[in-house]
């Protein structure tokens, strides 16, 4: 009789392929094929979490046949992830993707197609700029303030960047910015806040991404630092479930802070990582939203490659 480890790798690869593109019941049906285990051995680990799930479900969850919906069924999707040993949301985050029915009381997290998507657009945007690889300068500090309206929409944003030039003569910043799924970018508004002045805008209708040159008024030399303030006023889409930024270079601290009107206050909220689009999402962290300020928090000591962001569910 041969190990489940023995045969374990027989699945890997449509494993990997079913966490990136689902849907969820097919990467359910692999990680339970990749992990050698019948559906009652599935059953005695998730019991052992507190989570009671009939044989009768799962079969229907990897047919595809039924999705979990209710409370206690994602926590069940939740235990699997750990117990199947898959990466942190993999499960949960295919049965929120665009199109698809989400759990209630969430907004669907942005699949990793629209993430490339934008990344793709936000890319092609800055170099229609003039804009190319980092731009000449290093980030040492970028604080980003996101507010979500009482709407539940994506109010908007300041971001305060601290940078060193690398090569003489950088005189410009091209900002970007990805909206949510059914925004406007072309309504949006770029406001140059503290050292620094607007200059040209494009934008992307379809994936929602905006970028905007940010115009020092001087040119820099090699080694020379600059600081400079922006923000961008949107509110022209729907209710709002998450932020991420994208970062391509490394570089020094970042700090995410998402402030919710006192109106209309998620139920809960946590930080992830990404290390492209395409992969799963890690890293993640419950947070809690301070009393006094309506508010939450992540601070990277060291920039990475790789996307960080703040999700949060409405009740």
């Amino acid at each position: 009789m041969r190990h489940a480890t023995e045969h374990a790798d027989v699945p890997i690869a449509e494993l990997d392929t079913a966490l990136r593109g689902g849907p969820f019941h097919v990467a359910l049906r692999a990680a339970i094929a990749a992990r050698g285990l019948p559906l009652q051995r599935v059953q005695h680990h998730l019991s052992r979490h507190g989570v009671r799930v009939g044989i009768t479900s799962l079969s229907y969850w990897q047919q595809g046949a039924r999705r979990p919906q209710r409370p206690e069924s994602l926590r069940a999707v939740r235990a699997l992830e750990e117990i199947l040993r898959l990466p942190d949301e993999s499960l949960i985050r295919l049965l929120t993707e665009p199109g698809e029915p989400g759990p209630a009381g969430r907004r669907p997290a942005r699949s990793y197609r629209s993430l490339a998507a934008a990344c793709d657009a936000g890319n092609r945007l800055r170099s229609d700029l003039g804009w190319s690889l980092d731009g000449g300068l290093h980030t040492l500090g970028h604080h980003e303030r996101v507010r979500i309206g009482a709407r539940r929409e994506l109010a908007g944003l300041e971001s305060h960047h601290i940078v060193r030039a690398h090569r003489d003569g950088v005189d410009r910043f091209v900002a970007v910015h990805h909206g949510d799924p059914g925004c406007s970018p072309g309504a949006m508004t770029v406001r140059a806040l503290e050292n620094c002045r607007t200059g040209r805008v494009r934008w992307d209708q379809d994936t929602g991404v905006l970028v905007a040159e940010l115009l020092f008024g001087t040119r820099l030399r090699s080694g020379d630092t600059f600081l400079f303030r922006y923000g961008v006023d949107d509110g022209t889409a729907g209710v709002s479930g998450e932020y991420v930024h994208r970062f391509g270079f490394p570089g020094g601290q970042y700090a995410l802070q998402v402030s919710f009107d006192g109106a209309a206050l998620p139920a809960r909220c946590h930080r992830f990582t990404q290390h492209t689009p395409a992969a799963p999402r890690g890293g993640r962290q419950e947070l809690r939203i301070s009393a006094p300020h309506h508010g939450v928090h992540v601070v990277e000591p060291r920039i990475r490659p790789g996307l960080v962001g703040i999700a949060w569910e409405w009740e």
